[in-house]
């Protein structure tokens, strides 16, 4: 499994609605609100044969309430 953090905007007033949206879907291995231009950080394993943009259309970006993402693909843990 591959890891990536997902920073998330939401549309003004809809940021608890995309997290409890989130949080329904089982994909995200944590979910945090945040302070920033972001509203919520989650971080999502990837399996490693899915493709990393195609996994995280389908399984969070059609969420109602999301604006914009911002993806960073991890290297290595230390």
């Amino acid at each position: 499994m591959r890891c990536v953090f997902v920073q998330v905007r939401c549309q003004p007033g809809k940021t608890y609605e995309v997290a409890d949206a989130i949080y329904d879907r089982e994909v995200v291995s944590e979910l945090y609100s945040t302070s920033g231009d972001y509203d919520l950080l989650a971080k999502v394993y990837v399996p490693d044969d899915a493709d990393v943009g195609h996994f995280l259309t389908q399984a969070l970006f059609d969420i109602p309430g999301i604006s914009r993402t911002l993806t960073t693909m991890t290297f290595k843990a230390f």
